[in-house]
């Protein structure tokens, strides 16, 4: 009986350890969004977490011990069909701070601004402008250039990111 309760819990913690845990949860994300869909308020989303409380513990479960490992192990996640970006990626890419930010922005609470307006304006057929207008008087020009198939996004001339246009439309369907 010893024999079997030390196997047991020697095989359940190399599982544990070797599982590549630190994974998407897709399993879990599928039952979140599936809460998320079916109601449209606090209220009743709280509620439905309540209820289905044993199915995040079975979609948590399953995913810790046996879609995670598989998604560590084989590369690909079974249930979102992606690879392990997070096991996977650079220390320096998942905390990337701005060197440049202004040291009040580095500090919690952010300071309220207030936008007081913002105008659009297409300077040709690849740039839109927009212009916006602060409480306090200031202003800002972000811009989007489109360049094959992606944009480049810059806030007052600094870039900011760039987005495919397969992600932009996939942005203004959600």
């Amino acid at each position: 009986m010893k024999n079997k309760i030390s196997a047991l819990a020697l095989t359940a913690i190399l599982t544990s350890q070797l599982s590549g845990c630190m994974g998407q949860m897709g399993l879990s994300q599928m039952v979140t969004k599936g809460n998320l869909s079916a109601v449209d308020n606090r209220y009743g989303r709280a509620g439905l977490f309540v209820l289905m409380s044993p199915i995040y513990g079975i979609a948590a479960t399953a995913d810790l011990f046996i879609i995670n490992s598989v998604e560590f192990w084989t590369g690909t996640n079974p249930v979102t069909g992606q690879s392990p970006a997070v096991v996977d990626m650079p220390v320096e890419a998942i905390f990337k701070v701005n060197q440049h930010l202004d040291s009040d922005l580095t500090k919690a609470p952010l300071p309220e601004i207030k936008l007081t307006s913002a105008a659009l304006e297409a300077k040709d057929e690849n740039t839109l402008l927009m212009t916006l207008l602060y409480e306090d008087g200031s202003q800002q020009v972000m811009s989007g250039i489109k360049q094959n198939e992606h944009v480049d996004f810059y806030l007052d001339n600094a870039f900011i990111t760039r987005m495919s246009l397969e992600e932009l439309a996939a942005y203004q369907q959600s």
